[in-house]
């Protein structure tokens, strides 16, 4: 990442994560799975239809990534995120760290986009 890039941990804090468009649901556990084309391209989805194999994968979150999934809504800040995940699991460890990489996980699968 180039220095002008950069931003600093309080701008990134005040991003609103926003789920990107993919179907998902809740399962009876409550954790969520995303289903998660597996290409982008014609090609990619004509050849799975050709070989009778699916076009979607399903990603499946733990518990607290399934509790961030469900706050990226465009509405919470990663401020705001990370205080109710504070309050949610009390006893997990290192949140502050944890929360910043998994969100950058999100943003570079594409999964969600902040603004």
């Amino acid at each position: 990442m180039s220095r002008k890039n950069r931003i600093t941990i309080e701008e990134f804090m005040r991003l609103r994560p926003k789920r990107n468009d993919f179907e998902w649901f809740i399962t009876e556990e409550k954790l969520v799975e995303i289903k998660v084309p597996k290409f982008k391209n014609i090609i990619g989805k004509k050849l799975c239809r050709l070989i009778r194999r699916p076009d979607v994968m399903t990603g499946k979150l733990n518990k607290i990534g399934s509790f961030v999934w469900q706050k990226c809504d465009g509405r919470n800040t990663i401020k705001d995120i990370l205080y109710e995940l504070g309050k949610e699991f009390p006893k997990e460890e290192n949140l502050d760290q944890r929360l910043p990489v998994f969100i950058y996980q999100l943003i570079s699968l594409e999964y969600i986009s902040c603004n």
